[in-house]
């Protein structure tokens, strides 16, 4: 009999810790498991989940800045979450990103349940900045669990940074799954050739580092496409102003058909000043997308292996950023070969491999 198992998440709004959850979610209620997807918080579900895998929203309020409001809110949530796990009684928890991780510790001690805790972004935003004891709380609940599941090693290393996280024994490293295409349409996106971005217009995705490279670039019949939306869209239509780019630089918004400017992209570039493991590099690369991408922390370097299935730019560096986008679309050879060999991710990241990895952690019940 497969084991009932909730997995905890802030919420499912558009975002790659998200879609990891969904696919996870999704995924393990096919093969069996009792699965309840519980979110900390309310908001719009970003991706679609199985009918069978029952939804759990412990706080429904808005965010409120208000310190004694957040403290309120906090133990409303956590009460909430403890007379859930006391009425349902699962055999095991699954937290994905640091405020999940903190709360699911604390409940599974108190009921003594086992349970995974996952690091999904780079520690110098979240746990590096904890107060000490906030730090030490985390770790001891960080040792207390079945794994510590993080999607590159370069996560693990930065967490080790870290004298006490240094400490742990139970890191697993499973890399994000990416879904195979289908359904590609014959009809064009866009008239011109175009080199593709994608994500949210945030600062941290530094598309405002693509769009000073892509002023450099000699080419000049080609356009630049820039998928998703966020709070950074009317600083980049500045930025794209000020470089008189109007005409070839387009931010097209957020699109359900992605698989089809994957398939006629020139080259997938990305900027991301830090990732976790960036699913639309792996995505772009299963899609069969000659790449280019910043050496940020954390991913870029674990997935791309330099001049075979991609090209891996110093971080910073946007000269020689557009220096490495001339040189893929001057050498039709070298796109060829980057293109071909990217598809292999897809095979190296498919679900059924990854959903295998996370089953291996999970014990049976009978």
């Amino acid at each position: 009999m497969k084991p009932k198992v909730f997995i905890l998440t802030p919420s499912l709004s558009k975002g790659g810790a998200e879609r990891v959850v969904s696919i996870l979610v999704n995924n393990l209620s096919k093969k069996g498991y009792n699965v309840s997807l519980v979110m900390l918080n309310y908001s719009e579900l970003g991706y679609a989940i199985a009918t069978d895998v029952e939804i759990v929203y412990l706080n429904k309020s808005k965010r409120n800045k208000n310190i004694l409001s957040r403290i309120y809110l906090a133990i409303v949530t956590f009460t909430k979450l403890i007379s859930l796990i006391n009425r349902s009684s699962p055999n095991y928890l699954i937290s994905f990103t640091t405020t999940a991780n903190l709360w699911t510790g604390i409940a599974c001690s108190i009921f003594r349940i086992p349970y995974i805790v996952s690091e999904r972004t780079t520690p110098e935003r979240t746990i590096h900045k904890y107060h000490p004891l906030l730090k030490k709380l985390i770790f001891q609940l960080y040792k207390r669990s079945k794994a510590v599941v993080v999607p590159s090693e370069g996560i693990m290393l930065n967490l080790k940074k870290n004298k006490k996280f240094n400490g742990l024994h139970n890191y697993v490293i499973i890399h994000n799954p990416v879904t195979p295409f289908n359904n590609f349409s014959r009809e064009r996106v866009h008239p011109r050739k175009f080199i593709l971005s994608m994500g949210r217009l945030h600062h941290v995705k530094g598309f405002d580092r693509l769009i000073d490279a892509f002023s450099k670039i000699k080419a000049k019949n080609i356009d630049l496409l820039i998928l998703g939306d966020g709070p950074e869209k009317e600083s980049l239509i500045q930025q794209i102003n000020d470089l008189s780019l109007t005409e070839r630089v387009f931010l097209v918004g957020a699109k359900d058909n992605v698989q089809d400017y994957y398939k006629q992209c020139e080259i997938f570039v990305l900027t991301s000043r830090n990732e976790g493991y960036p699913n639309v590099l792996i995505e772009a690369m299963s899609a069969g997308c000659a790449s280019i991408a910043l050496d940020c922390d954390f991913g870029p370097r674990e997935i791309i292996e330099q001049g075979e299935n991609g090209l891996l730019v110093p971080n910073n560096d946007i000269m020689l950023l557009a220096q490495a986008i001339d040189v893929v679309l001057a050498d039709p050879a070298l796109k060829e070969k980057l293109a071909a060999n990217a598809i292999n991710v897809g095979i190296t990241n498919s679900t059924n491999t990854v959903i295998s990895k996370w089953e291996e952690l999970i014990p049976e019940y009978v």
